[in-house]
């Protein structure tokens, strides 16, 4: 006798003899205990197909330590999206979700950007790739963390700059938009690009913008249009040959980000007269002339 394991089964009992389903009246009455082993071998294989549900509501929490200096916690998992509080350097973050684009979910709330904490080994968690989410419309709570409140502020007006670069702007993507209307560095993008620096590497947007603005004149000068270089690196004058080319603007706010951290911040050039006198110490206006569009651009929002 040869068994087929397909479906529904079938039995050749010689190549002479009718053919039977297991279905059939008469298999059920000429092999029962067959009939019997291929019903518990067709349930085996559905346990092995069937995958556990991701049920929400039930994944265990994933520790995560804050990176950045300072790392806004947004409503949304996007850096356009309103800032619900500021965790700082080494705080312990309870993860319970990670988003397609990179963003950790909060356990009591809101999000942060995945490139600016990281995961603590050892510990249990129902974490895995099959658990990321496709979420548009997360919960907007405020965090039950150690994390700082976001600024409060009167009529929605964010917080007044100040001396310090490494501080919490409270603008928003929104905000950015109009300090940029009617500027050359209006609808680049830029927007977003600014406050990742803010939520990367604390330093404030508005004096990210004022250098920007001061340094590319507003969007316009040649070396933005022609290189999108906005901060006049490695400038030196002249034909600016040797000045920086940039693929997009989008790219040299990422740069000026990563060497204002790394060869400004992490060495103490923590306030705006500080880092004047390495980023620019040939104009001794140059701190005066930034914390005057930061001042500026505060009265506009």
């Amino acid at each position: 006798m040869t068994v087929l394991e397909s479906s529904p089964l079938v039995i050749f009992p010689n190549v002479l003899s009718p053919v039977y389903s297991l279905t059939s009246p008469q298999a059920r009455s000429f092999f029962p205990s067959l009939q019997a082993e291929a019903l518990r071998s067709e349930k085996m294989d559905m346990r092995k197909s069937v995958r556990p549900l991701n049920l929400a509501g039930t994944e265990q929490p994933r520790t995560y330590q804050v990176t950045a200096t300072y790392l806004n916690v947004r409503s949304e998992p996007t850096a356009k999206s309103r800032i619900l509080a500021v965790q700082e350097q080494g705080n312990m973050l309870q993860i319970v979700n990670v988003t397609e684009n990179g963003w950790l979910k909060l356990k009591d709330g809101g999000y942060v950007h995945s490139g600016y904490a990281k995961k603590i080994e050892g510990q249990t968690s129902a974490l895995s790739p099959d658990t990321v989410t496709k979420e548009k419309h997360p919960e907007q709570q405020i965090p039950k963390t150690s994390a700082k409140p976001a600024a409060k502020r009167s009529s929605d007006k964010p917080s007044a700059p100040s001396s310090s670069i490494r501080s919490v702007s409270g603008l928003e993507a929104s905000h950015i938009k109009e300090l940029f209307r009617g500027t050359g560095l209006a609808g680049h993008e830029l927007e977003e690009a600014v406050l990742e620096i803010e939520d990367k590497y604390g330093i404030n947007a508005y004096f990210t913008i004022a250098v920007m603005k001061l340094e590319s004149g507003n969007g316009r000068s040649k070396l933005a249009r022609g290189k999108n270089n906005l901060f006049g690196l490695n400038a030196s004058g002249g034909s600016n040959e040797k000045a920086l080319y940039f693929k997009s603007k989008e790219d040299c706010v990422e740069k000026v980000g990563q060497l204002l951290s790394k060869n400004y911040v992490k060495k103490g050039y923590t306030t705006i007269e500080k880092v004047a006198k390495k980023y620019c110490p040939a104009n001794p206006k140059w701190p005066s002339l930034v914390k005057g569009i930061m001042k500026s651009d505060y009265k506009k929002i």
